[in-house]
C-alpha cells in the first residue's frame, strides 16, 4: 500500500514537470470552474485581510496589541490565565482628567469640569469595550469559523482534485505511449478525478452562494457601530450641556480682590531690618534708588577756588 502511494506521488510529480517543462497538455476544466476558483481564492484573501483590519480598527495601537499578545503568550507558557484588556484612548484621557481635576480641588470650577468630562470619557470607553465584544462575537468569530472550517475544506478538495488530475493525465499519457498501464488503472484514476471534481465544485458553489449569511454578519457589524456612535453622541450631548452650565457659573462668579503679600506681611526678616537693629545704616525705602548717583562730568563741575599766589618768580 505504501509502495502504491509512493508510485502515485511519482506519477503526479512526473506529470507536473512534463506539463511545465515539456509542454504536455493536461486536462482542461471549463471557464465556470476556473471562475469559481478565482472567486474562492479572493475569498480566502478577503477573510484573512478582513480579520486583521477589523482587529486594527477595534484596537488601533500596535504597541498595545503587541504587548497584549506577549502577555498572552507568556501566560500560556506559564499555565496561568491572565486577562489583559486593551487600553482604550478614551479611558486613558479620562484618567488624566480625573486625576488632575481631583488634585486641583472641588472649589475650582475648571477642576469640576475636568471631572465631569473624565466621567463621560470613562462611559465612552465602557461603550467601546461593549462594541469590541459584540464585533468579536458576531463578526470576527464567524469569519474565523469560515476560515478554519469551510474554506479549509474547500481548499483541501481543490488540492486533492489537482493531485488526482495529474495522476489521471499521467496514466493516460503513459498508456498512449505503450506503457504497461491497464484500462482498469486509467478508469480508476478517472473515477477518483471525477469524484474530487464534484466535491470541489459543490464546495466552492456553497461557499460563493452564501451571501445571506455573510451580508447578515455585515449588518451586525454596522448595527454595532451605529449603536456605539449613538450612545457616544448621547453621552457627549449631556456633557456639552453640563460644561456650558459650568462656563456660565464661572462667568457669573464675582472675582475677589487680590493683593500680593510683601515680605513684611509674611514676617520674613530682611537685610535692611537687621542692619537697623544693629545700629547700621537704616533700611532704604523702596522708593529710594539703591544705585549710586552718576558721576558728574569734569567739564560741568566747577573746580574749587584756590588762594591767590604769585604766578612767577623773579630771577633776581
Amino acid at each position: 500500500m505504501a509502495f502504491a502511494g509512493l508510485k502515485k506521488q511519482i506519477n503526479k510529480a512526473n506529470q507536473y514537470v512534463t506539463e511545465k517543462m515539456g509542454g504536455a497538455e493536461g486536462t482542461k476544466l471549463d471557464l465556470d470552474f476556473m471562475e469559481m476558483e478565482r472567486k474562492t481564492d479572493v475569498t480566502v484573501e478577503l477573510v484573512e485581510e478582513l480579520q486583521a483590519k477589523t482587529k486594527e480598527y477595534l484596537q488601533p495601537n500596535p504597541t498595545a496589541r503587541a504587548k497584549m499578545a506577549a502577555v498572552k503568550g507568556i501566560s500560556k507558557l506559564s499555565g496561568q490565565a491572565k486577562s489583559n484588556t486593551y487600553p482604550q484612548p478614551e479611558g486613558i484621557l479620562a484618567d488624566c482628567m480625573l486625576t488632575y481635576g481631583k488634585k486641583l480641588g472641588e472649589d475650582s470650577i475648571f477642576a469640576n469640569a475636568l471631572v465631569e468630562m473624565g466621567d463621560s470619557l470613562k462611559q465612552m470607553a465602557d461603550v467601546k469595550y461593549s462594541l469590541d465584544d459584540n464585533i468579536k462575537q458576531n463578526f470576527l468569530e464567524p469569519l474565523h469559523q469560515l476560515q478554519t472550517k469551510d474554506l479549509k475544506e474547500v481548499m483541501h478538495h481543490r488540492k486533492k482534485l489537482q493531485g488526482r488530475r495529474l495522476d489521471f493525465d499521467c496514466k493516460k499519457r503513459r498508456q498512449a505511449k505503450g506503457s504497461q498501464i491497464t484500462d482498469e488503472e486509467v478508469r480508476g484514476a478517472e473515477e477518483k478525478f471525477a469524484e474530487s471534481l464534484q466535491l470541489a465544485q459543490v464546495g466552492m458553489y456553497n461557499l460563493l452562494e452564501n451571501d445571506v449569511e455573510q451580508v447578515s454578519q455585515l449588518v451586525t457589524f454596522a448595527e454595532g457601530l451605529l449603536d456605539f456612535h449613538q450612545q457616544c453622541a448621547d453621552i457627549l450631548r449631556v456633557l456639552v450641556e453640563v460644561l456650558n452650565e459650568k462656563r456660565e457659573e464661572a462667568a457669573a462668579r464675582p472675582k475677589s480682590e487680590f493683593v500680593p503679600k510683601t515680605l513684611a506681611d509674611l514676617n520674613i526678616e530682611t537685610l535692611g531690618s537687621q542692619d537697623g537693629m544693629n545700629g547700621g545704616t537704616p533700611f532704604l525705602s523702596s522708593r529710594a534708588s539703591p544705585l549710586p548717583s552718576p558721576m558728574r562730568s569734569p567739564a560741568r563741575t566747577p573746580m574749587p577756588a584756590k588762594p591767590a599766589q604769585p604766578c612767577c618768580t623773579a630771577l633776581y
